[in-house]
This record gives structure tokens, C-alpha cells and sequence, in this order.
């Protein structure tokens, strides 16, 4: 059912707004669904409002969303993972074409976007199309229908592109269109059978693994293609999504320095998780010593399939690479990755298990654990969510800015970071509930979430 306009008023929160690069004590008013004022507070009137309670910001945008409509619906659809975007916080989502049929020519967009209208959620569904027609990796998908019907880009993810002769003119011809492309970094030829991150964890565990030079080396020939193409292409753009080690980050700042016009993102899970947890171990990052048997930190039992992802939760090190790459601005944006599956897909052995944790609903609190340790400031945080990825599709969005902008249609999440909440399926929108977070306590409960103007979530309490 399609939701009415909004009219809202909040007082006494902590506003954050990009646009302007400002947050602080304030208050809004929406009426008819448009943000009609957002004022200061200073002085007596700000008084004990600080941000850590209830904290009003710009709708989050995830870059990096699998819905799996068409032709894995019991695993999510459109309206299920709108809903858990909404849920999340997230106003704006961008799928990702690894559909069934591939999202490799207009028709299959236009079934999504169908999906989306009957949903009647008013979260913002974009889309990438596929640069090879079925994902196959052999021809290039028709690049110029694609974007002539509206995607704001284009990937092979869940899977690398492998050839670098198809990279090269992809990158070539959306660089032309005014689009990324977006890569999932990994050479193929060095995971064929890896079931965790090449390490002492899977050493331990018995499990195949996983090397850190098979980011590395995609990343590098990536940037080497992008290279050779900007010659004749000076608008060609890379996108690297999830990028997990702390050598592939160290290539894009570099890059970066260099001028290259190279983007790229990390996920919650790979900043905040580590392969301890694939042991047993359940603490963030920041506390981890890469050896959960040695200081008992290992509390359950290995091999949770929720655990298994692509790229796999690497070591301690490298999550530390991934949360300072986003603190210093080279990693561009957080990305959910959120990879919803069916019970059926994650209830066998943990190297059978497909890819995945369903993410976005527990990305902020993933995130806000995070700030609440010191480790990454709630401006750049929600930049990262907000700015960042805006800046990364371009033009194509629905709202103008990604700020708090009086005159335009509402588009903001309000959340209170002195309220936890308990990740249980039953709570999870999406139907993927494969989260290693299932029985975690996360700080930051999302209160409502309102996108183009019209509520899109709001908390059965408070």
C-alpha cells in the first residue's frame, strides 16, 4: 500500500547534515512530506542534547544490495528487501544484477522496478546492469540499452570480472555512458575451492584457504586496465566493492594519490568481524589477537555457516586496514554486501554454504559499535553511508543531496544510539536471516526512516 506524504516534527535531536558539513543540536518539520525546516540549536536551548541519544540524519544509500527477484525468491524479494532496507535505514538501495535472468538488458530492470511499484515501499530501487550478457563473462551486455533505461552502473557481482579484454572495453564504453564500473576484486584462479581466509584460523580448522594476494592482484590489474583505457576514455570510472585486505587498500590509496578516478568500499563485516569468528569467537575487531584459543575468546562452536562470505572475513589486520581506510578516506563508502539465502543454502558444511550475511539491517549498529569504541567518528560514519556513496552514483538519485535540505522531500533516518536492540530472526524484515549477529545486542535503534517524503519504517515502540 502506498504510504501518504508525512508530516513530522522532532525536537531536541542531533541533527547531522552533510550537505552543509555541520551536526549539532536541532529540530525538524515535515509537512506533506517535504523537509519544511531544520533549525540550530544553541545556547540554553542545546542544552543536554548530545549525540549520544536520539540523532536525525540524511536516509543511508547501500551501493552494494542483492534482492534475488527474479529467480531466488525464496531467498528475498524486492518487497522483503526493501523493507529490510527501510528497516535499516536505508532510503536508497542499488541492486546488484546477479538476478535470475541476469540483469543484462532492459526488460529484466522493468520486471524489478514492477516489483518495486507493487511493493508500494517508497525506499528508492536502483540498479546495475551486468556488463556481460548472462554474467557469462564472454560478450559485453548492450551497455547503451542499460543505460538508457536507467542503471546507474555496471557489475559482474557476485563474481570478478575474469577477462581483462572484456574489462578494458567495458570500462571504455561506460566511461563514454557516464557510468562505473563497479569489480568485485578476485582472481579466480587462486580461490578455486577456498573456504576461509588464508591464515591460522583455517589452518587450525582444517579448512582450504583463501589468499590475500587474490584481492590483491585484481585489484592491481584493474587499476592497470583503468589506466590504458583513460587515455581514450577520460571519463572512464572503477568502482571496487568490498575490498577486504590491507594490501588492496593500500593500492587505491595510492591510486588515489596518483589521480586516478578510482573509488572503492568496505563492508561492516569485514571492518567490525575477523576470522576468529569462524572459530568460535565473538568480539569486534579492535579486541581481537588473531589466536581465540590462546586468550579464550572462542564462546560457541566453529563453522557457523552465516560466516561463510565472499571475500571471507579476513584477520584482525586486515579489519584494521579496512576501519582505517574509512576513517582516512580511501575506502569512499560503507557497502552492506547484503546477501540474503534460504535456510536450505547455509544448513550444510561450511564450505558448501553459499556466500552471504544478510546486512542490511544491522549495518548502523555494526557501525555505531565502532563509534561507541573510539574507532571511527559518527560524522564519518554516517558520510560513509550518506555522501560517500552518493558520490559514487552520481546524478542518478532521486533526491538532490544527500543532506538534510529544507524545501525538498524528506529523506532521513532518525535513530537513538541510548537504545540496544537484539538481532533475533523474528525482528529481521528480509527473509535471509543468515546473520553470524542472530542473538547480539547492537546499540542504535532505528525509530523511523522516511524516503521521498513518505515513511518507509517506524519502530513498533517508542
Amino acid at each position: 500500500m502506498t504510504r501518504s506524504p508525512l508530516d513530522l516534527e522532532i525536537s531536541r535531536a542531533w541533527l547531522v547534515d552533510l550537505a552543509v558539513g555541520h551536526e549539532g543540536p536541532g529540530e525538524i518539520v515535515v509537512r506533506g512530506g517535504v523537509l519544511e525546516a531544520v533549525n540550530w540549536l544553541e545556547g540554553a536551548e542545546a542544552r543536554g542534547i548530545k549525540p549520544d541519544g536520539v540523532v536525525v540524519a540524511p536516509g543511508f544509500i547501500d551501493l552494494h544490495t542483492h534482492l534475488r527477484e527474479p529467480g531466488n525468491e525464496d531467498a528475498e524479494t524486492v518487497a522483503t528487501g526493501l523493507a529490510a532496507a527501510a528497516h535499516g535505514g536505508f532510503t536508497t538501495v542499488c541492486a546488484m544484477p546477479n538476478s535470475e535472468p541476469a540483469l543484462d538488458e532492459p526488460g529484466v530492470l522493468a520486471r524489478i522496478r514492477a516489483a518495486a511499484l507493487a511493493a508500494g515501499s517508497p525506499v528508492e530501487l536502483l540498479a546495475y546492469g551486468a556488463v556481460t550478457v548472462g554474467r557469462a563473462g564472454e560478450q559485453l551486455a548492450a551497455l547503451g540499452e542499460l543505460a538508457d533505461a536507467g542503471v546507474v552502473g555496471f557489475s559482474e557481482d557476485g563474481a570478478p570480472i575474469r577477462s581483462a579484454p572484456i574489462l578494458r572495453s567495458a570500462l571504455a564504453y561506460a566511461g563514454a555512458l557516464g557510468l562505473p564500473i563497479v569489480d568485485h576484486a578476485e582472481d579466480a584462479s587462486l580461490t578455486a575451492g577456498a573456504e576461509a581466509n588464508d591464515g591460522f584460523v583455517a589452518t587450525v580448522l582444517g579448512l582450504r584457504g583463501w589468499p590475500a594476494a587474490a584481492e590483491e592482484l585484481a585489484v592491481a590489474r584493474d587499476l592497470a586496465v583503468l589506466v590504458d583505457v583513460l587515455r581514450d576514455v577520460p571519463g572512464a570510472r572503477l568502482h571496487l566493492t568490498h575490498l577486504s585486505t590491507a594490501s588492496a587498500l593500500d593500492l587505491i590509496r595510492r591510486a588515489k594519490a596518483a589521480g586516478l578516478p578510482v573509488t572503492c568500499d568496505v563492508t561492516p563485516h569485514h571492518l567490525a568481524l575477523t576470522d576468529e569468528w569462524v572459530a568460535g569467537a565473538r568480539r569486534w575487531a579492535w579486541e581481537a589477537s588473531g589466536d581465540p584459543w590462546a586468550d579464550g575468546a572462542l564462546v560457541t562452536g566453529p563453522y557457523a555457516t552465516a560466516l561463510r562470505v565472499n571475500p571471507p572475513l579476513r584477520a584482525p589486520a586486515d579489519a584494521a586496514a579496512c576501519l582505517a581506510a574509512l576513517v582516512d578516506g580511501t575506502a569512499d563508502a560503507v557497502a552492506t554486501d547484503h546477501a540474503p539465502h534460504s535456510e536450505v543454502d547455509k544448513a550444510v558444511e561450511f564450505g558448501l554454504a553459499a556466500n552471504g550475511i544478510s546486512g542490511l539491517e544491522t549495518a548502523l549498529g555494526v557501525l555505531l559499535a565502532a563509534v561507541d569504541a573510539g574507532r571511527l567518528p559518527l560524522l564519518r560514519a554516517i558520510e560513509a553511508l550518506t555522501t560517500g556513496p552518493a558520490a559514487v552514483i552520481g546524478g542518478r538519485l532521486r533526491r538532490a543531496s544527500a543532506g538534510l535540505v529544507e524545501g525538498a522531500p524528506a529523506d532521513l533516518v532518525v535513530f537513538d544510539r541510548s537504545e540496544s536492540w537484539t538481532v533475533t530472526p523474528d525482528c529481521l524484515s528480509s527473509r535471509g536471516k543468515n546473520t553470524p549477529l542472530l542473538g547480539m545486542e547492537l546499540r542504535g535503534r532505528v525509530l523511523l526512516t522516511v524516503a521521498g517524503g513518505r515513511l518507509a519504517y517506524e519502530a513498533a515502540e517508542g
